[in-house]
């Protein structure tokens, strides 16, 4: 049996496009999807910008009555997963059945839908509530969707576990297609976040940028909120080439680990070692690594931690790495991140570009890295690291690695 596993499947909606051509054509050209917000009861909030998903009719995807029930985070789930199994060119008899898994990430499922039913209650007093507003509001109600729409009856839950969701998913995956429990997986994440409650609760810990957000650069002010989705297929090498299936890349390792120390404040040894994992995992040394997709938040401590973490794992080697967090461009999707900037990271080994880090201004002497400072670089990617650190300090690192 293949012990390598193939990515064979991409699907993405965000800031930056409501597919994955339109993402891919956004980290290109250095396409920043960073905002003024368009959300209801805004007047009060001091953060007027965020990464919201424009334009996006959800009538021209799902029925009514099927949208009565879909929070937009499991809209945009549904959407991204639709485009994955599109893409990767499985039959539905072929995806549907006990031998697939559906495993996605999320920071807290139906943002919009606590969002309205608390000020549906408190605000406007209103005592009767939406039936709807339970199954609406569930984090695995983009999980239990997808297994409807595909007839999927093998595993699947939903992960949850703040900024690390979607990468622990993936990881869960994995390690299922690992034991022969499944053939397939259809993995990934979906948040949508940008809600009034979600950005005052932001506002109060201090971490959201009021202007631009600029990871890793001089003057960073802190992040932006995203809505987001992205998901993969997952499957053996060998099932791929059986049936001649594109394979975008292979995700070659997983690393997870947990800091057991503050729930806001991250150790750079927490991060060194999740890194580490995953290169174990991946057979991959230290120099294999070309790319790096880091977390990359634009907070003043984060970025200043993780460049830590990166030169205690990688040591002279990390000179010679492009380091870039795409958050600059599609915003923090909290339990999403994890999911579309896989998708990027894919994108990055398949075509063989580096993404920037745009906003980007001079070093900071704290952060030392080649940040692919506001344009994105040609430049040849065998394998790269996918990095989310989330509060809590849980962390999870995928590695994902040209096809062979």
């Amino acid at each position: 049996m293949d012990t390598r596993f193939a990515v064979t499947g991409i699907g993405s909606i965000s800031a930056l496009g409501h597919d994955t051509v339109a993402f891919q054509h956004a980290l290109s050209s250095g396409t920043c999807g960073i905002g003024p917000i368009d959300v209801v009861r805004s007047e009060d909030l001091h953060v007027k910008i965020a990464a919201q998903v424009r334009g996006f009719d959800a009538t021209a995807h799902f029925p009514a009555m099927k949208l009565a029930a879909l929070d937009p985070f499991a809209q945009y789930g549904l959407v991204a997963a639709r485009e994955a199994v599109r893409m990767s060119g499985l039959t539905p008899e072929q995806i549907a059945g006990p031998r697939t898994a559906v495993i996605m990430g999320t920071g807290v499922g139906g943002t919009t839908t606590i969002d309205q039913t608390l000020y549906a209650r408190y605000g406007e007093g209103k005592r009767r509530m939406d039936a709807a507003g339970i199954p609406r509001t569930m984090p695995n109600a983009a999980v239990s969707h997808i297994t409807m729409e595909f007839g999927i009856t093998g595993p699947a839950f939903a992960v949850c576990s703040a900024c690390s969701s979607s990468n622990h998913a993936v990881a869960v995956a994995l390690n299922l297609l690992r034991s022969g429990i499944v053939d397939r997986a259809i993995t990934g994440g979906s948040e949508c976040c940008v809600t009034p409650s979600s950005i005052g609760a932001w506002e109060a810990l201090k971490v959201l940028s009021p202007n631009v957000v600029r990871p890793f650069s001089r003057g960073r002010n802190g992040m932006s909120l995203a809505d987001a989705a992205g998901v993969v297929i997952l499957e053996r090498r060998d099932a791929a080439a059986a049936r001649s299936a594109t394979v975008f890349a292979e995700l070659a390792g997983v690393g997870m680990t947990s800091d057991a120390g503050d729930l806001l404040r991250p150790d750079p040894a927490g991060a060194a070692n999740a890194m580490r994992l995953a290169l174990a995992d991946a057979g991959l040394a230290p120099e294999d690594i070309d790319y790096i997709n880091a977390h990359g938040t634009g907070t003043l401590l984060n970025d200043v931690v993780e460049t830590a973490a990166i030169r205690q794992v990688f040591g002279p080697h990390a000179d010679r790495l492009a380091v870039s967090s795409t958050k600059s461009m599609h915003g923090h999707a909290l339990g999403a991140a994890g999911a579309i900037e896989l998708v990027a990271t894919v994108l990055a080994v398949r075509e063989q570009f580096a993404p920037p880090t745009v906003n980007w201004l001079e070093a900071d002497p704290k952060c030392d890295l080649d940040y692919v400072p506001n344009t994105a670089r040609p430049m040849p990617i065998r394998a790269a690291l996918s990095n989310s650190f989330a509060f809590g300090g849980l962390n999870g690192v995928l590695a994902v690695r040209r096809p062979a």
